[in-house]
């Protein structure tokens, strides 16, 4: 059983990995949306995938109208990730839904588990390049995130934030 489980899960990682390298011509975009509403995801109209995005499993996925996945973007969706409509997502940023669990004393950190938390982005958010989203974060509505950006707290709407941890830069008016 434990190997039928095995084979199935790299299947499904290459299915989707030869998916996700193609081209974001419309038509693409729409077998790749079909293919993430299979394993459960729900997802908007018009969403784009740029070659190499990588979503982990696509289960408790929600992306609105309209979203823009850009080159290697990765998506783990333990804990959930829930993405509004209009939302820019710019190249190899990494939004983490789950983590590992750091164990009391000594213990093994290899089998302590994992901590889920859902992420929220609203709706016209702009996500810069090589941004790190962890866990349990909450993006506001208008929100822009500098590229480069390790977001670990929650970001409040129309606020333009940046650096490691990011901290406000700006407020939108």
């Amino acid at each position: 059983m434990k190997i039928l489980r095995c084979y199935i899960v790299v299947t499904f990682e290459f299915v989707q990995r030869l998916l996700f390298s193609l081209p974001r011509y419309p038509f693409l975009n729409r077998i790749k949306s079909l293919f993430l509403r299979a394993v459960g995801a729900k997802i908007g109209k018009r969403v784009v995938f740029y070659p190499g995005v990588w979503i982990v499993t696509g289960q408790k996925l929600v992306l609105g109208d309209d979203v823009d996945l850009a080159l290697g973007v990765l998506i783990t969706t333990g804990g959930g990730v829930e993405i509004g409509d209009r939302t820019l997502v710019g190249y190899r940023t990494q939004i983490l839904s789950s983590n590992h669990v750091i164990p009391p004393n000594r213990g093994r950190i290899f089998s302590a588990g994992h901590e889920n938390a859902l992420v929220k982005i609203a709706s016209d958010a702009w996500i810069g390049a090589n941004c790190l989203i962890l866990p349990g974060v909450t993006i506001g509505e208008g929100a822009v995130v500098a590229g480069g950006s390790v977001v670990t707290k929650d970001i409040a709407p129309f606020t333009i934030v940046g650096g490691c941890p990011a901290g406000v830069l700006k407020i939108r008016k």
